[in-house]
């Protein structure tokens, strides 16, 4: 018996190192260089506009007029940028996009979460009713009129709530949070309340805790939807005062406001006009851009916990 052990014990290492050793046939190594060439080839499509975009808010006039601006800037120039920075109405803009987004992805969260939570429970009377009625508002809605006109008998146009309450459940969202609580142990919850806890209190201090991943993922997903948002604020907002900094975005580029409009001089509207465009946007995507590195590591987990079912 003890002869056996060892021999097997001796054989690990070799098998393993044959294991390792074991030559990888052609078919593959060609699979996977040409899925390596593929997926370089997605991400330079991916990314050479938005590389395309800071080139160009980077770049003088006579250069992007003439087209010969890619990834790199030619003739570096910051007029533009100087300009839109010390443009207050810019930075008015950005900090109702700011107070919009945290708004909005604050009470999504809380309308979402609870919302997800309780659909999860299998022992819910008329479960079924409200998932369909979830379900069914993403094929059909009341239309744009019919909103329009209940915004405005609520009296919320010309108000933050305008922006911030209407999409404020993205089914999409919930069915995936409903998912994740429905592959929750179940054991930790009835312990919880054998221990005293309330079912606001498992929920609060059991199962978010434990949630982190999909709590992160739906925070960045209304937190980009929210900052992106436009249409909202241009169909109930009329007070410039309260626009966000992506109608600034689209007034820029629908050429509402022009160059000299926006405070160029004789001198340099030519290389404002010619690049305004793309150095809003580069300074309209900075934010999400250092947000997202912080909660990537939730996002892919999070996603995939929220959409297997064992």
């Amino acid at each position: 018996m003890v002869n056996k052990t060892a021999t097997a014990i001796k054989g690990a290492p070799a098998q393993g190192v044959l294991l390792k050793d074991m030559k990888v046939s052609t078919g593959m190594r060609v699979f996977r260089a040409l899925n390596l060439v593929f997926l370089l080839l997605v991400v330079f499509l991916t990314a050479y506009p938005f590389l395309n975009i800071i080139a160009q808010s980077f770049s003088s006039e006579g250069f992007i007029n003439a087209g010969q601006v890619n990834l790199f800037p030619m003739g570096f120039n910051t007029e533009t940028y100087k300009l839109i920075l010390a443009d207050s109405t810019f930075w008015n803009n950005y900090g109702n996009t700011v107070l919009y987004t945290v708004v909005a992805t604050a009470i999504s969260m809380v309308l979402t979460t609870s919302f997800a939570y309780a659909i999860a429970k299998k022992e819910l009377k008329g479960r079924s009713v409200f998932i369909g009625l979830a379900v069914f508002t993403m094929f059909f809605n009341g239309g744009l009129i019919p909103n329009y006109v209940l915004i405005s008998s609520l009296g919320m146009r010309d108000t933050i709530w305008a922006v911030v309450l209407p999409n404020a459940i993205s089914v999409f969202n919930l069915l995936i949070m409903k998912s994740f609580f429905e592959n929750m142990p179940r054991e930790l919850e009835e312990a919880a309340s054998i221990d005293g806890l309330t079912q606001y209190g498992v929920l609060f201090r059991v199962v978010l805790p434990l949630s982190k991943a999909i709590v992160a993922t739906m925070v960045l997903f209304y937190a980009v939807a929210n900052w992106n948002s436009w249409f909202q604020a241009f169909l109930y907002l009329d007070n410039p005062d309260l626009f966000p900094v992506t109608i600034y975005l689209r007034n820029m580029i629908a050429g509402v406001t022009t160059a000299g409009s926006a405070g160029g001089t004789a001198e340099n509207v030519g290389q404002i006009a010619a690049n305004i465009q793309s150095v809003t946007i580069v300074l309209t995507v900075i934010p999400i851009l250092c947000i997202y590195p912080f909660v990537q590591k939730y996002f892919f987990s999070g996603v995939m916990l929220g959409s297997v079912k064992e």
